[in-house]
């Protein structure tokens, strides 16, 4: 079976390109889509393609709407959608795509450390799967994907 999966969340460490790498060794069916990872373009694409802003407010908003287009077009398209939640920073995009995944129906994988399992209890609850790290995301892609 083909799989499309779509890695949100988390983008200050390599576990995209760790999963990318895994599916290319493996050969396995897996199409990858992911959000816009270069923090600097993600951040400025509104004011690029739609001109400059006074307000970073109106930055922002320019910006979020045309990066949520490719979240919501990718998550709409994924049949499982992986989302992980690193140890630094605030991922409220993280934990809104999981919701977003959730609500439409989306096989959810959650990949977090231990010690976030209190603050993501009602994520990890809504998951078909909970991930301690990138290795057993990749297993479970594994699983997946064998023909049995």
């Amino acid at each position: 079976m083909q799989y499309s999966v779509y890695l949100s969340g988390e983008i200050h460490t390599d576990w995209r390109e760790k999963i990318k790498t895994a599916i290319k060794e493996l050969n396995l069916p897996v199409t990858v889509m992911t959000p816009n990872t270069d923090h600097g373009s993600s951040d400025d694409c509104g004011v690029e393609i739609l001109g400059a802003e006074e307000n970073n407010f109106w930055k922002d908003h320019k910006a979020a709407k045309i990066n949520s287009m490719r979240h919501m077009t990718a998550i709409q398209r994924a049949d499982i959608v992986i989302v992980r939640f690193g140890d630094k920073y605030r991922q409220w995009n993280a934990a809104f795509d999981a919701g977003m995944a959730a609500a439409l129906g989306k096989s959810l994988i959650v990949e977090h450390a231990e010690e976030l399992t209190h603050p993501l209890k009602e994520i990890d609850a809504a998951a078909h799967a909970t991930a301690k790290n990138t290795e057993e995301v990749i297993e479970i892609l594994k699983y997946l994907t064998l023909d049995y």
